[in-house]
């Protein structure tokens, strides 16, 4: 029987690795490790890093492969995924035929946690034949944000919203909460929303190398943030970053 083991791994800082994630990288037979092309080496980098810290053994084999890359050009945005899932499932199936063949157990490294905007368990679903599917949890960007800045996530009593830059600046602010957390946003979302009564938490590389935090008044800390944001991605290549926006009630 083949079995898949998605490891949540934290947000970068291999200190963020859990004792049941270590365990599970060095119950695997195979670690595949996807390349995202020479802008988002680094991502690369940190797994190899987490395997070279982990691994206490030398049965487990590592493989990288080029993971596809989405159509950002597709107009319908739900086709466009679903086409890139079914490309990365054709990726995952044919690395692990090709290292592991039909039995045994193979890890794939999750930035974060399996659950949290992360299509790794959908990709999963889409093997053919399916095999046993494992979850190891992991520390969420949203756990090293709010720690970042020592900021209580949730207001007494009170819910949150988690949703994504698309979806506000598309929708605007949710109704019925006051505090949200802002995630896979490309675009700086929060230009979008009357600064008004709004506070900002925001952090991006979390737990890596390079981290960087700001907070403040909207108003104020949103043109900061921008210029960070475009100084940071011009740098790096690429960023990675979420928010926490407060609304005063």
């Amino acid at each position: 029987m083949l079995t898949l083991s998605l490891i949540g791994i934290g947000c970068g800082d291999p200190r963020q690795l859990t004792l049941a994630a270590i365990a599970a990288i060095n119950a695997a037979d195979l670690v595949l490790i996807p390349r995202k092309g020479t802008a988002k080496s680094d991502l690369a980098d940190l797994r190899r890093t987490i395997c070279a810290e982990a691994l206490n053994n030398d049965r487990t084999r590592i493989a990288e492969f080029d993971l596809p890359v989405r159509d950002a050009g597709e107009e319908d945005y739900r086709k466009g995924v679903d086409d890139w899932h079914d490309a990365v499932a054709a990726a995952w199936s044919q690395e692990i035929a090709r290292h592991l063949g039909g039995e045994g157990r193979v890890a794939l490294l999750i930035w974060g946690d399996p659950s949290l905007y992360d299509s790794s368990l959908r990709i999963a679903q889409r093997l053919d034949p399916l095999p046993s599917i494992e979850v190891i949890p992991g520390i969420t960007s949203i756990q090293a944000l709010c720690a970042a800045h020592a900021l209580p996530l949730n207001e007494i009593g009170e819910p949150f919203l988690v949703t994504t830059g698309r979806r506000l600046r598309e929708a605007g602010w949710p109704s019925g909460v006051d505090t949200i957390v802002v995630m896979l946003d490309g675009g700086a979302a929060f230009q979008t929303l009357d600064p008004e009564g709004l506070k900002i938490w925001w952090g991006a590389y979390l737990g890596m190398p390079d981290q960087i935090i700001m907070a403040g008044e909207l108003a104020e800390a949103g043109p900061r943030i921008v210029a960070a944001r475009r100084d940071a991605r011009e740098r790096h290549g690429w960023i990675m970053d979420s928010y926490v926006l407060k609304r005063r009630s």
